[in-house]
């Protein structure tokens, strides 16, 4: 079936154009083996299959083929094959793979109505090794594909785990592939905000940037977001680098704080990432600012606290943990984020805070009473991470602590009164407006009602207060939860209602809004 021998370029000639034809298809614009079979029908005449060793088509036309022919190129036992089936003038040939040699990992068949002369068959030869090549190429492309998408997400599962605070199962697993990296018992929390559509080569870059040294998550909750949690030095210059020479892109840091304080240096990064963008160098680091629980007497906001959350003492730890968890992410952030970040459905979540406020007797729809069961949560959580919970063991306080009594100190309504000043420098009433808006549970039209005054209006003038306040209050969170404390601080709102009403026999009372 060979062609005659005076067919083909003689020596000296220059080469057909079918092979300048085919080497350009190994130009990496136009790789791909799909190219390759079709331009190898149209220039032989024939029906092209490519199939792997197990028969799958990869490529062309199913063709019927001589089992025993192709058991022999597949295991090896044969290179190629020149066969007539019938009116078919058929080829085989074994695309080897290097971990697999001598068996084939694919098999190129060519069928034709007329033999193959030999300008046919080198033609089919030559494409047979381009089709090796880009073969491989595909395949080492996909494996690093998965290895990547591996790679993101056991970051991923690292930073969920750092989220509910088990850093030591979070050690365990970041030991593997990338030993010390956690070692350090604290580490800053980076956002670097781009555009979605960028945010791989965002992610990229700042791995890039921190050396390694750093773990670099694409966040689950927000898609244009890249959370860098850095427990060395220098990654916050590295990246104030980074963001200033992108237009678009913007970076907030947190403080340092204790790897079991991941999400609230996460919540410190997001909130500094709104100041940053309102800054020309892009980047804003989250300021050591003032906070309502450091101005409230210690020993009774943690017999506070305590007692908020006393409900959940009878439960088992680790049930008892990952509830407080849950909803402490569920307040700072929304059900659906924290979902996202956690790795489970927001089903789980909702349940989880039903679960919380069915304990506590709380109303989370509620701002007041959301921002009250995050003051606890958090001074829990804190606390704990310092070593510092009480003993459920403990005698109890002879008269539950009221959240009035944390309320009523001076320095507190100091601070609160400073704070909210600050919007009265704005011609807008800003001050009556987000009142009304924290009063209506940032509900835009319910507020507008009260105010007489457009949705939008509303939605500008909280938008408004927000570089003023160095707070983001759209998204929720502790920065709203502080701007709720200080109007509760100040009276400007009615506080919740916490009761502790069996505080002698060890029970916990209720959170609910008057």
């Amino acid at each position: 079936m060979a062609g005659r021998a005076d067919e083909g370029p003689r020596p000296g000639q220059p080469p057909d154009r079918w092979s300048q034809e085919l080497l350009d298809h190994l130009r990496p614009a136009v790789r791909d083996p799909r190219r390759v079979v079709t331009w190898l029908g149209h220039t032989v005449g024939a029906a092209v299959c490519l199939q792997d060793a197990h028969g799958r088509l990869l490529a062309g036309e199913r063709l019927p083929l001589d089992a025993g022919v192709l058991a022999d190129v597949v295991t090896g036992r044969i290179a190629a094959a020149a066969l007539q089936d019938g009116a078919r003038h058929v080829r085989m040939a074994g695309i080897r793979h290097p971990e697999q040699a001598p068996a084939a990992g694919a098999v190129l068949a060519v069928a034709r109505p007329g033999p193959f002369d030999r300008r046919a068959a080198e033609i089919v030869a030559r494409t047979a090794g381009v089709l090796e090549l880009l073969l491989r190429e595909q395949e080492l492309s996909d494996a690093g594909r998965r290895l990547r998408r591996a790679t993101a997400d056991l970051r991923l599962a690292i930073l969920q785990l750092l989220m509910v605070e088990e850093t030591v199962s979070a050690r365990r697993v970041a030991a593997g592939l990338w030993p010390g990296l956690l070692e350090e018992d604290t580490a800053r929390v980076y956002v670097v905000e781009g555009s979605p559509a960028e945010r791989d080569a965002l992610a990229d870059a700042c791995a890039d940037a921190t050396e390694g040294r750093a773990l670099v998550v694409r966040c689950p909750a927000m898609d244009g977001h890249v959370i860098v949690v850095s427990p060395g030095q220098g990654a916050g210059q590295r990246l104030r680098a980074l963001v200033g020479g992108r237009p678009g892109t913007y970076l907030g840091g947190s403080l340092r704080q204790r790897l079991a304080r991941t999400a609230a240096a996460y919540g410190q990064a997001v909130s500094a990432l709104a100041v940053a963008r309102f800054r020309p160098d892009q980047a804003a680091v989250y300021a050591e600012r003032t906070h309502p629980e450091r101005l409230m007497d210690p020993a009774l906001l943690g017999t506070w606290s305590a007692g908020v959350l006393r409900p959940l003492d009878a439960l088992p730890h680790h049930i008892r943990a990952e509830l407080l968890a849950t909803t402490r992410l569920g307040l700072e952030f929304t059900a659906v984020s924290a979902a996202k970040v956690l790795g489970v459905s927001r089903n789980t979540v909702r349940a989880r805070m039903d679960r919380v406020e069915a304990l506590l007797g709380a109303d989370f729809s509620t701002l007041t009473t959301r921002a009250a069961a995050h003051l606890a949560l958090n001074t829990e959580a804190a606390r704990e991470s310092y070593g510092l919970a009480p003993d459920p063991a403990a005698p109890h306080p002879p008269a539950p602590v009221r959240l009035a009594d944390l309320l009523a100190s001076p320095a507190l309504c100091a601070w609160a009164e400073d704070l909210l000043g600050r919007l009265d420098g704005d011609g807008r009433d800003l001050r009556g407006t987000l009142r009304a808006w924290i009063a209506a549970d940032a509900n835009a039209e319910r507020a507008a009602r009260e105010l007489g005054v457009h949705a939008q209006t509303v939605r500008e003038h909280v938008r408004a207060a927000e570089p003023v306040l160095e707070r983001q209050l759209l998204a929720g969170g502790s920065d709203l939860g502080e701007i709720v404390l200080a109007h509760l601080a100040t009276g400007a709102l009615p506080a919740p209602v916490l009761h502790d009403q069996g505080a002698n026999r060890g029970q916990a009372g209720a959170v609910v809004h008057k």
